[in-house]
């Protein structure tokens, strides 16, 4: 599939009035085209099923370059599938989408695409506690969304347990930041943790809760038991 042949197909999905109304609620200045996330997810699940491992990634990346809001979305849902042989160009690709990200869609999309790609190497958590003292806001924010998988599990083994510490460290270490779109990444992550070990959780809040912004210590300990 060509690049020109792929926004053919995107532009066949669009919902004639919604580029407005979507490109004022994501802030986005980028061109958008107004396509509901149901027909991008069934556009991109038919070319995941057509086109090898590399064509994914080559188009993705052309999708990616045209910096259209849902051509940059699609790229990501490309990419977004747990069995992905060979994976490191895909993981390759999604790292240099990091310091581009400048709106929470975008970023989430590309997030969960390099999801799958830690949860097969989580070697890979090496290259993403580099994101953490970045100066860009989106790139610190995108080492606690792309490490969610790690707040859900039920019967994490001891490596993944010594990953959830490690990431919590990373959490920590932004508790000071001011930055709106960090401390809710940080709320986030422990409000889902809070689903499968309240416990650590609470440890946490008691540690350094007073340190996050009211609004994400609430949102932290929204499914605790008794609150924050």
């Amino acid at each position: 599939m060509t690049l020109d042949e792929a926004l053919t197909a995107l532009s066949a999905q669009i919902e004639p009035g919604r580029a407005e109304g979507q490109a004022r609620y994501h802030k986005q200045s980028r061109e958008v085209l107004g396509i509901p996330n149901p027909a991008l997810n069934d556009l991109t699940k038919s070319w995941r099923q057509s086109l090898s491992v590399a064509e994914r990634v080559d188009l993705a990346d052309q999708l990616w370059q045209t910096d259209i809001f849902e051509a940059r979305i699609s790229a990501a849902k490309l990419l977004t599938q747990a069995r992905l042989r060979p994976d490191e160009d895909a993981w390759h690709l999604i790292q240099s989408w990091v310091p581009q990200f400048d709106s929470w869609a975008i970023a989430d999309h590309a997030c969960m695409a390099g999801q799958k790609r830690l949860i097969a190497d989580p070697a890979r958590l090496d290259a993403v506690e580099r994101w953490t003292t970045s100066d860009h806001m989106w790139t610190r924010r995108a080492a606690l969304v792309i490490t969610l998988p790690w707040t859900k599990q039920n019967h994490p083994k001891p490596d993944d347990l010594a990953r959830r510490e490690r990431i919590l460290g990373w959490a920590e270490s932004y508790a000071d930041d001011p930055d709106w779109f960090i401390q809710k990444a940080v709320a986030w992550w422990l409000r889902d943790l809070s689903k499968h070990d309240p416990a650590r959780v609470r440890a946490f809040l008691d540690a350094h809760g007073a340190r996050l912004k009211p609004f994400a210590q609430k949102e932290a300990g929204k499914y605790l038991a008794d609150g924050v």
